[in-house]
């Protein structure tokens, strides 16, 4: 069975396209944005195979 490790990261407005490009290349996929625990900014959650 597959396993998966999980990341949590901040987005900054002025960089979204080059953060989660940089992330991709290191092989983590994109699951969900939400807002930010203060209301403000976004959150990326990500995954990938684990050992990956």
């Amino acid at each position: 069975m597959q396993k998966w490790e999980y990341a949590t990261v901040p987005l900054m407005i002025h960089a979204t396209k080059q953060i989660l490009d940089q992330w991709g290349e290191d092989g983590w996929e994109l699951v969900q944005v939400v807002s930010g625990p203060d209301g403000n900014g976004l959150v990326a959650y990500l995954k990938r195979p684990k050992g990956a």
